[in-house]
């Protein structure tokens, strides 16, 4: 069994009352709620509770992709990633991702290559998590529609999963990407790649 530790980065400064006076927090939460200036420490503690966790032996940390939303500050996981990547030690645990939801990419040669980018900068400790993702995020906040999500989200996946493995330029000829020349520059070190999660529920 492998522990992992999570965090979402909520807003922690809520109002108190904020659940009488507000139907949500998500899609269409009141932004004028949101103080940059309380944002930056807050950016600061999340990432020194993960660098945290990350010297307490867990086996990975994880972050993940929200959008549009109170209760979890990271539209990018990729660039938390990125930081922890460098924040902690190579022989330190996984960096989880959980992940990039791939049908919202155009095209999404560029999570391959990010997540490259991030397995190479970590030493080879990427878990790469590749979601459907929410409907509050897809189809709300992104305005996917929900009955191309699926296929959409099968063929990046198909992408994705070519880029890394196909040592060779090729072209890619999907429903919804047409790509001429995919050649991924930076390449993961875990080989064939790194390891894929579908993070999802029922």
């Amino acid at each position: 069994m492998k522990v992992c530790w999570f965090h979402l980065m909520p807003y922690t400064e809520l109002p108190d009352d904020f659940t009488q006076k507000h139907d949500s927090v998500w899609v269409d939460i009141d932004s004028r709620l949101f103080d940059p200036k309380r944002a930056h420490h807050m950016y600061n503690d999340f990432m020194d509770e993960l660098e945290f966790a990350a010297s307490c032996g867990f086996d990975a940390i994880c972050v993940n992709e929200h959008h549009n939303n109170g209760y979890g500050l990271m539209p990018s996981p990729n660039i938390i990633a990125a930081t922890l990547a460098r924040r902690t030690t190579e022989s330190g645990p996984a960096i989880c991702i959980m992940g990039n939801s791939l049908a919202l990419y155009n095209p999404p040669t560029r999570i391959a290559e990010e997540m490259a980018m991030i397995d190479c900068i970590s030493g080879g400790r990427l878990i790469a998590g590749f979601p459907v993702g929410t409907p509050m995020d897809t189809c709300y906040a992104f305005g996917e529609n929900p009955s191309h999500l699926r296929v959409k989200y099968r063929e990046a996946h198909d992408l994705v999963m070519q880029a890394w493995t196909n040592p060779d330029t090729f072209s890619f000829n999907g429903r919804y990407h047409q790509i001429p020349y995919v050649n991924i520059w930076p390449r993961p070190v875990q080989q064939p790649h790194p390891p894929v999660w579908i993070p999802g529920n029922s």
